[in-house]
């Protein structure tokens, strides 16, 4: 039997936080800080580089510097969850700064849901997080690290 591999989406919906009363605790949790900015699927694919709002909204102009680090990245395709932000002087993630533009906008990845036509999804976390790291750290890469 053959089968056919498909394309992964430019598009896919992420998974969205829950409120809880505390956090759990464990061994087999990981804990994340949540970043005070937009929520971004950043896409390199074939037809280029797009950012995509949580609600599908191409935001791709907005944010020059996302958009460069992406196409620097030694890679035929992926596809990250994180969110972008833009930082005060002491290195914090400045809401009112984004949303008046000021400063650099950066995007803080926290998730890989595809590379290179493999869907992740379903990978541990562990292994995503590891393969994010590799992606963005690689020599040669001043852009992306920059701006991811």
């Amino acid at each position: 039997m053959l089968w056919r591999l498909r394309a992964f989406p430019d598009f896919c919906e992420p998974c969205l936080p829950s409120p809880v009363g505390h956090p759990p605790t464990g061994g087999d949790w990981i804990h994340e800080i949540k970043h005070d900015g937009f929520r971004l699927l950043a896409r390199r694919g074939a037809s280029g580089v797009r950012l995509f709002t949580r609600n599908g909204h191409d935001w791709t102009e907005r944010f020059p510097l996302i958009f460069e680090a992406l196409t620097a990245l030694k890679v035929t395709t992926c596809l990250t969850d994180g969110e972008a932000v833009t930082c005060n002087e002491t290195g914090l993630a400045e809401f009112d700064g984004l949303r008046s533009r000021r400063g650099d906008v950066h995007l803080c990845a926290f998730d890989l849901l595809e590379l290179d036509g493999r869907d992740l999804r379903f990978n541990p976390l562990t292994d995503r997080l590891r393969l994010l790291a590799k992606l963005v750290r690689k020599p040669g890469r001043a852009a992306a690290q920059r701006a991811i």
